[in-house]
């Protein structure tokens, strides 16, 4: 069933498009990231100008977040007060970020920067993520051991500002969760995603928080940093498409609920070497469509609306 998409300015069928919103979802739940890393990179693949795919995702971000904290939230996996630290320096982020976009959108170099930033973010981290989870799977049989390096602390830990994280059982900088807050909310304005590819390993490894509390907390966070880059992005580059985020929307709803059961089953170890794979794979999908020679070698786009 075709669906004409008006910020976009093209057709697709509406199947595949909420078929992309639950694989999202699903993914949301199961990992504890926005799933925004893959969705981006999917719409650009299905043809929507990579503006209008970053602008329009954010706002799916937000309703697959919000069921994925849902279902976090009942069995007690979201560290409240964490996630307000992280999403102060979130918002001052995404503000900057939204501002960043703008610019680039109007030198007309947004799409190859949007591209760039995805096979450099997800090429490092998603290697690095691969490489720590399946030295701890081989370590598999020594969890105490695994467990200890939790609450070792780094020279990060001793900045200014500490405050007790009473649910994460952490003392530490404010300056260091609202850091990365920040940086997680500069990816959601200029590259459409939230962040949770580099939220979560963040917080394990930076913030040495419980992986338990990870996925959770890191969903909380990217909520409203998605809702306000969404807003932003509306306002000042008018690159959001209402009706493809409305069918992502619905779409991440139901495949968040879904994930989040699958997640249980998951040790902390074979959810993140499963991440780093997939990561990994996007990433080098983008750098090789980079590389190749595109099939029309003119093409006339108008990202946004405008020419």
């Amino acid at each position: 069933m075709l669906i004409y998409l008006p910020i976009a300015e093209m057709s697709v069928d509406a199947v595949v498009v909420l078929a992309m919103g639950g694989l999202v979802g699903f993914l949301s739940g199961l990992f504890g990231v926005g799933g925004g890393f893959l969705m981006t990179p999917l719409l650009i693949f299905l043809g929507v100008p990579p503006a209008v795919a970053v602008g329009t995702q954010a706002n799916q971000l937000v309703a697959a977040s919000v069921s994925g904290v849902l279902a976090h939230w009942r069995r007690g996996n979201v560290d409240v007060k964490m996630g307000v630290v992280m999403l102060i320096g979130g918002l001052v982020g995404t503000t900057v970020g939204v501002w960043i976009f703008g610019l680039l959108q109007r030198l007309g170099q947004i799409d190859v920067a949007i591209s760039l930033s995805y096979v450099f973010f997800l090429g490092v981290i998603g290697s690095l993520m691969l490489v720590e989870s399946t030295r701890a799977l081989i370590r598999g049989r020594r969890p105490t051991a695994t467990r200890g390096k939790l609450h070792h602390h780094i020279w990060l830990h001793g900045l200014p500002l500490k405050m007790r994280f009473h649910r994460s059982k952490l003392y530490i900088s404010a300056l260091l969760p609202a850091g990365i807050g920040a940086v997680g909310g500069m990816l959601v304005a200029i590259m459409g995603i939230g962040g949770g590819f580099l939220l979560v390993p963040a917080m394990i490894y930076l913030l040495n928080m419980p992986t338990a509390l990870v996925a959770g907390t890191s969903l909380f966070q990217i909520i409203f940093t998605t809702a306000v880059a969404t807003v932003l992005q509306a306002a000042s580059n008018q690159t959001v498409d209402v009706m493809l985020a409305l069918l992502l929307l619905v779409g991440g709803v139901i495949g968040a609920q879904f994930g989040t059961k699958a997640g249980g089953y998951l040790r902390g170890e074979q959810a993140r070497a499963l991440l780093g794979l997939l990561v990994v794979i996007v990433a080098a999908r983008l750098a090789w469509d980079l590389v190749t020679t595109p099939p029309d070698l003119f093409s006339i786009s108008g990202g946004g609306g405008g020419w």
